[in-house]
């Protein structure tokens, strides 16, 4: 029997990281020794404590069960109470926190409870790709792409955006620029969505990867008229735990944990303990944890090197002041640059993974030791 996509699958286009790891596995099965600075996946480990929690968690019967799919109440309350330290805001964890499988589980999830075929998704380009392609696919929507701009700081200019549109998906500190924005800046976005009916999403993973004194705000300290989602992934180095939150409008958090309510069973409640163990490294108001500020120290070394190596290069490379990740142009078609590099053995990313509008750039994640990243820049000044 031949078994055919539905069509909604046929349409959706590869992820694109899916394809880099075939590239990458041509190259190793040919002897390539190589640098991936392609995904954002971070190399340091997970926290002691976390994982101390997880091992003791674990062996207790009753963390072996069910969780609900809203999340355990305990780590909800954990959530509220990082809301108030981090951000000084007060956020009911009954009514206002879901937990979810990894931020991605939830930004996709929320487009699926609020948004009805024909209605329009609007997302920026270049930006992560679920915004634009699983989201309004699955949902048969529309989806308006609204080009980021470096004469802009790659912000979403509410200016260009479509009236009427259902749903805006947004994200700073941004993956794959590495740009920031500030309170005011947010406030706007959120009055923009208030005006006109459209539902705000704000992808908050990288709030806590920030440089150079730069710290990000909440979506929430704007006001709750908006959803906004964290993950565990980055801040703790807790990538493949898949352990994230949703928090903001009561409605919407409702509507989150009814469709999830009918697709998952929730987190296994061992890892939701750790989480809870994550949350509480936080003491101090709107300060990061010694160990989260150590791990960021690493990650801006990280920063320096390649940066400095990309300018020796003759490129054209802003420092950026959060995430993990190194954006520029290139000067070339960002496909061709991403080849040669992999010629030199280096792996990074095509900005054209994240939208047709960043044709000429390329993302690096710092994900490397600094020696390796230095061995990688020393790679490409040779096919560069």
């Amino acid at each position: 029997m031949d078994y055919q996509f539905a069509e909604r699958l046929q349409k959706l286009p590869p992820y694109l990281f899916v394809r880099i790891e075939q590239m990458v596995a041509e190259k190793k099965a040919q002897g390539v020794d190589i640098i991936d600075l392609g995904i954002g996946d971070p190399d340091l480990p997970t926290p002691e404590p976390i994982v101390k929690a997880a091992q003791e968690a674990v062996a207790v019967n009753d963390f072996q069960k069910y969780s609900s799919s809203a999340g355990e109440a305990s780590l909800r309350k954990a959530v509220a109470d990082w809301y108030k330290v981090r951000f000084g805001m007060d956020v009911d964890p009954n009514t206002e926190v879901c937990i979810t499988l990894g931020s991605k589980e939830g930004i996709f999830n929320i487009s699926q409870a609020f948004v009805n075929p024909g209605e329009t998704i609007i997302a920026p380009s270049p930006g992560y790709p679920v915004y634009s392609a699983a989201a309004p696919l699955f949902n048969e929507a529309k989806y308006v792409s609204v080009p980021l701009k470096a004469e802009k700081d790659w912000l979403l200019d509410p200016e260009d955006c479509p009236k009427g549109a259902r749903m805006l998906y947004a994200n700073y500190p941004n993956n794959p620029t590495g740009a920031t924005c500030d309170l005011d800046y947010l406030k706007k976005m959120q009055d923009w969505c208030r005006d006109n009916g459209t539902i705000f999403c704000y992808d908050n993973a990288y709030s806590e990867m920030c440089f150079d004194g730069y710290m990000a705000p909440s979506a929430l300290e704007a006001g709750k008229d908006c959803i906004e989602f964290g993950s565990f992934s980055k801040t703790f180095n807790m990538t493949g735990w898949r352990l994230g939150y949703a928090v903001g409008n009561k409605d919407l958090v409702a509507g989150l944990k009814k469709c999830k309510g009918q697709i998952d069973s929730g987190a296994p409640i061992f890892l939701q303990k750790a989480g809870i163990a994550a949350l509480r490294m936080y003491t101090e108001d709107r300060k990061l944890p010694e160990t989260i500020r150590a791990n960021m120290d690493v990650f801006q070394k990280r920063r320096d090197v390649l940066v400095k190596g990309l300018r020796e290069m003759g490129f054209d490379v802003k420092m950026p002041k959060a995430t993990f990740y190194v954006w520029f142009d290139s000067g070339m078609k960002s496909e061709e640059f991403t080849e040669k590099a992999l010629e030199a053995g280096v792996v990074c990313t095509p900005g054209t993974g994240f939208g047709a509008s960043a044709e000429r750039y390329v993302r690096f994640a710092i994900t490397r030791s600094a020696e390796r990243i230095q061995e990688a820049v020393d790679r490409m000044k040779e096919v560069f």
